[in-house]
């Protein structure tokens, strides 16, 4: 038997993967080598827009190329994301995005699979929901407020699905399309209490307009130290809802433009000045790896999932 082309295929395909080797170490050094786009894909001044922007200096400098935040909202983020799916995945355009994107799919028809056609690159900070009540609410805790909501059934109006089923009690569930109106709406005395993101809150908090009830993490926010836990006021030790915020790549984008992003964010989340100004946020730094951030997403699909079908939410 002539083993000779066996032999030349063999040595063929080890010079490829030999290459390949070599070409995985220059394409990291060789990125970037030009200004990367950030596509937020909701409207300037919210949350989302303020830690991509704390972020952006610093992580231009360490990239050595200019980081272009543009913001594209729509939809509850869903215009911002397809624009981000279309993109070529070279490294240039990535999503900076939080948790609505494993609540969208079981919401809208989406033109996008939120795990085919994104690549993890890291979980950069988690933002607790702040729990506030009216001032002039008779309950004065997130305790009281269950033990009442538990004595007159679909009475009390509320924000949030997945507490009325963890804490066994009937709310009357009020829709808002934004956490500006259920704000006002909420200091105006019109619903006793809300969900939002801590940072949202907070302020109306501190200057007496509301009543910091509860944060949904399972640790308290170093900004609101004296806020306990809904785990702590319900005995919930697995309670825990926060506002995620990560970056993701269009699906293909090469693995080791993937592994020097991931590098950089999760090292600049952590700097000194960076972190103090997040922490201001009520954001705590994390900087997982991208497999940590793909956990966090498929563990959230279902979630969502499942409890947005239970409570029967439809948006058109």
């Amino acid at each position: 038997m002539d083993v000779g082309p066996f032999l030349k295929w063999a040595l063929i395909a080890l010079m490829q993967a030999c290459a390949l080797c070599a070409a995985a170490p220059a394409l990291s050094q060789q990125y970037p080598a030009r200004p990367i786009r950030f596509i937020v894909p909701f409207p300037p001044g919210g949350t989302l827009d303020i830690t991509a922007r704390i972020m952006q200096p610093k992580l231009s400098e360490s990239l050595g190329q200019p980081i272009v935040i543009e913001n594209r909202g729509g939809a509850g983020g869903v215009v911002g994301t397809e624009a981000a799916v279309r993109s070529a995945p070279d490294g240039y355009t990535f999503l900076f995005t939080f948790s609505a994107h494993t609540m969208n799919p079981a919401l809208y028809k989406l033109s996008y699979d939120v795990e085919r056609d994104f690549a993890p690159v890291s979980l950069l900070v988690s933002v607790p929901q702040l729990i506030a009540a009216n001032p002039n609410a008779p309950a004065k805790t997130l305790r009281e407020l269950v033990a009442a909501a538990r004595e007159r059934p679909g009475f009390y109006a509320y924000a949030a699905e997945l507490l009325k089923r963890r804490a066994g009690i009937d709310m009357v569930h009020v829709p808002y399309k934004g956490g500006g109106p259920a704000l006002a709406d909420t200091i105006a005395g019109q619903v006793p209490f809300l969900f939002l993101t801590a940072p949202a809150g907070l302020p109306s908090a501190r200057s007496g307009k509301l009543r910091a009830l509860a944060v949904t993490t399972l640790k308290r926010t170093p900004a609101a130290p004296e806020v306990p836990t809904v785990a702590e006021e319900l005995n919930l030790p697995d309670y825990e809802v926060d506002t995620w915020l990560a970056l993701f790549a269009p699906a293909k984008t090469p693995e080791p433009i993937i592994a020097r992003m991931q590098k950089e964010v999760a090292r600049v989340v952590h700097l000194p000045e960076v972190k103090q100004k997040l922490l201001e946020q009520s954001a705590d730094p994390v900087g997982s790896s991208p497999e940590e951030l793909g956990r966090v997403v498929r563990t959230e699909l279902k979630r969502w999932a499942e409890v947005i079908r239970e409570a029967g939410i439809k948006l058109e």
